[in-house]
């Protein structure tokens, strides 16, 4: 239903449009989603379900949130803090409309193919911003998109403040990294990593690795295998790691 739905509202309203108003559209189909099984942690709607995408229960019918976006905004409540300057690569739009509402913050939303609702667009490997800016920096599902990561980290590093916290996710391999600098076409990139725009497939040490060589002191790793109450009801990803990295 909720493709057919996403299908039909795409085909007769121009994209610009359906995001800036993608919260009164979602409401309407939402509401046939109400219960009080599940919440969602960004926009606080109770439903009975989380709506299947990529095989799996774990979009919200009301604000179209992800599992990785529900836990992250998690972590940023409960973990990190949300305080200062945040600096936040190609935000999905549920987070992106909740961040932007925060007071708390003062939140710089930016994304280089204008394919995102963002605010700026900024080259990671070139970010026109005065070093230690930043109190918290989200990168998610981003460097893996980068030729030169090595340049995008170290960039990531200046503009980030002593004691600030960057945070990072990819999908990720067991062994060591797998990159090609000859695999160019958008077919061999799907084959080999995964998707069409993806340079290459980070394995967790190997990311540690890039991450230390590039300047930061601290750099952890939080795996998350949780199958609790509370995960549940939420819908986050029973495995899941996130690199929190500090400088």
């Amino acid at each position: 239903m909720y493709a057919k739905f996403k299908s039909l509202a795409r085909t007769i309203i121009p994209n610009k449009l359906l995001f800036q108003n993608e919260e009164f559209f979602r409401f309407f189909h939402g509401i046939w989603y109400s219960g009080n099984t599940y919440q969602c942690n960004i926009c606080n709607h109770k439903i009975s379900t989380f709506l299947k995408v990529f095989g799996k229960k774990q979009q919200c019918p009301f604000c179209g949130s992800l599992a990785r976006s529900r836990r992250l905004y998690h972590v940023l409540e409960e973990e990190v803090g949300l305080s200062g300057t945040v600096l936040d690569f190609s935000p999905p739009r549920c987070l992106y409309r909740k961040l932007k509402k925060n007071k708390a913050i003062e939140y710089y939303s930016t994304d280089y193919e204008n394919e995102f609702l963002a605010d700026y667009r900024y080259d990671i490997t070139d970010i026109p911003i005065a070093d230690n800016f930043f109190d918290r920096i989200i990168c998610y599902h981003v460097l893996e998109h980068i030729h030169d990561d090595h340049k995008a980290m170290t960039e990531l590093y200046r503009v980030l403040k002593p004691g600030g916290t960057l945070l990072i996710q990819t999908p990720f391999k067991d062994g060591e990294i797998y990159e090609d600098s000859s695999i160019t076409t958008t077919e061999e990139r799907l084959k080999h990593f995964g998707q069409e725009d993806h340079v290459r497939i980070y394995s967790v040490a190997g990311l540690v690795a890039r991450l230390k060589k590039s300047g930061f002191s601290t750099v952890e790793t939080r795996n998350y295998a949780t199958n609790d109450i509370f995960s549940k009801k939420h819908g986050f990803e029973i495995s899941e790691t996130i690199i929190m990295v500090s400088k």
